[in-house]
């Protein structure tokens, strides 16, 4: 009976020892459970994210696919109005020989205009203005006195901007600041 009671004292112990090891496997069991747990949590964000950001970026292209469609047309259109528009400013509106046909380049060019702005498709004349190498191309310089340095003196051709972005820049004669003259010979004695 002695023994009996031992062994009954023995019992609990092991058992205890047994929902020990148990309960200490089961907290790593658990440490390691949770930890996936944020692992998959983690990658579920950066897959939305990724989701998301590719949503956005098909959006933006399916914009700018809309927005500049017409960049070939419209440049290749572009020499076309440079033409009308050369043709009137080398026509003498006082001749009356070609009055007719002036007039219908006239019609012509305004018919153009009004397209392209219906279209977000606006010219770049910046006869004056700053040389602003963003828009315009500068073909020469030019000294000048009476304009101010850097500036637009001549334009040769127009530039077009379709919906806010360059199609061709405006190729311009930029002003500089006259050269000081040397001193003369009778300045020198």
């Amino acid at each position: 009976m002695a023994d009996e009671q031992n062994h009954d004292t023995q019992l609990p112990d092991v058992a205890a020892d047994a929902d020990k090891a148990s309960g200490v496997e089961l907290d790593a069991r658990i440490q390691v459970l949770e930890e996936e747990l944020a692992a998959a949590q983690d990658q579920a964000l950066r897959m939305a994210a990724d989701l998301q950001n590719v949503r956005r970026r098909a959006e933006q292209d399916v914009e700018k696919a809309h927005k500049f469609a017409l960049e070939k047309f419209a440049g290749d259109l572009l020499p076309v109005i440079d033409s009308l528009e050369r043709g009137l400013e080398l026509s003498s509106p006082e001749d009356q020989s070609i009055k007719a046909v002036r007039e219908g380049m006239e019609l012509t060019l305004k018919l153009f205009q009004d397209t392209f702005k219906r279209y977000q498709l606006e010219a770049i004349d910046p006869h004056g203005e700053p040389f602003n190498p963003e828009h315009h191309q500068a073909m020469a310089m030019q000294e000048s006195a009476e304009a101010e340095p850097n500036s637009v003196l001549k334009v040769f051709q127009k530039g077009y901007l379709l919906n806010g972005r360059l199609l061709r820049p405006a190729m311009v004669v930029v002003s500089k600041a006259p050269a000081e003259a040397p001193p003369s010979i009778d300045e020198k004695a």
